[in-house]
């Protein structure tokens, strides 16, 4: 049996008194998409910046590929709600500034920054600033950048929340589009509940504060998908079956 790619080992965070995480335990596997959904202020972007080593847990560990987390690693990409671009740069500078650790030539940066906008579906934009691009593809080139190092994981805290809702749809299509072409681990922390089910393999609901792991949903959708399965009974039962889970219900 495959070893998961990242084990969350009994993750607690606190802030004071305030008691954010208890004891999670959860894992990930090879080339999983798993979303994380739960109330607001449950823990779930605490949850992402504990594995992406930007922030410590008070007890506990995340191991990725069997090695304990002990800070931000190129093994993990992060894609937060807002691009966080350099607004002086284009955005093929803002790919390459991400790259400039990698041991490749500039022509190379070049390359592999031109390679992943245009497979975020940004060719001809490569030489905009960020205040020329809207919501939508600057969170295009913000992906591109991330998947530019090849992380083996890429964790996202709702990069689509603060978009209108078709350049929301147009955004989940695409990256379970680059998911597919680019095979990785990603952990997506959503409270959209449809957002979850459409994007996931499987949907994991956290408790309302403290959190901890209340469930999870495998979600047996079809791929590639498209947008018109929202509409499909099998979809509106896994999105009912969720929010029942939220609400404090079990699904039978």
């Amino acid at each position: 049996m495959t070893a998961p790619k990242v084990e969350i080992r009994r993750i607690s965070k606190r802030f004071g008194e305030v008691t954010a995480l208890d004891e999670v335990d959860m894992v990930l596997n090879d080339n999983e998409f798993v979303s994380l959904v739960g109330v607001s202020g449950c823990g779930k972007s605490t949850l992402l910046s504990i594995i992406a080593g930007l922030a410590e847990p008070t007890a506990g560990e995340v191991v990725v590929g069997g090695v304990p987390v002990t800070g931000p690693g190129r093994d993990r990409g992060v894609v937060f709600q807002h691009a966080t671009l350099l607004p002086w740069l284009t955005a093929r500078r803002n790919v390459e500034f991400a790259l400039r650790g990698e041991p490749m030539s500039a022509a190379e940066r070049t390359r592999t920054a031109q390679e992943h906008l245009e497979l975020v579906g940004l060719k001809g934009f490569e030489n905009a600033y960020p205040a020329q691009l809207s919501g939508g593809m600057q969170q295009r080139v913000a992906l591109a950048r991330s998947l530019s190092y090849r992380p083996e994981i890429l964790l996202m805290d709702e990069p689509f929340g603060a978009l209108d809702a078709l350049t929301r749809g147009e955004m989940q299509e695409l990256l379970t589009e680059v998911w597919e072409t680019h095979r990785l681990t990603v952990l997506f922390v959503t409270h959209d509940i449809e957002e979850a089910v459409f994007i996931s393999d499987r949907v994991v609901i956290m408790t309302p504060r403290p959190g901890r792991i209340l469930t999870e949903v495998k979600v047996d959708l079809e791929r590639p998908r498209r947008e018109e399965m929202q509409s499909s009974p099998r979809f509106v039962e896994l999105t009912r079956e969720l929010k029942q889970s939220i609400r404090g219900g079990r699904p039978g």
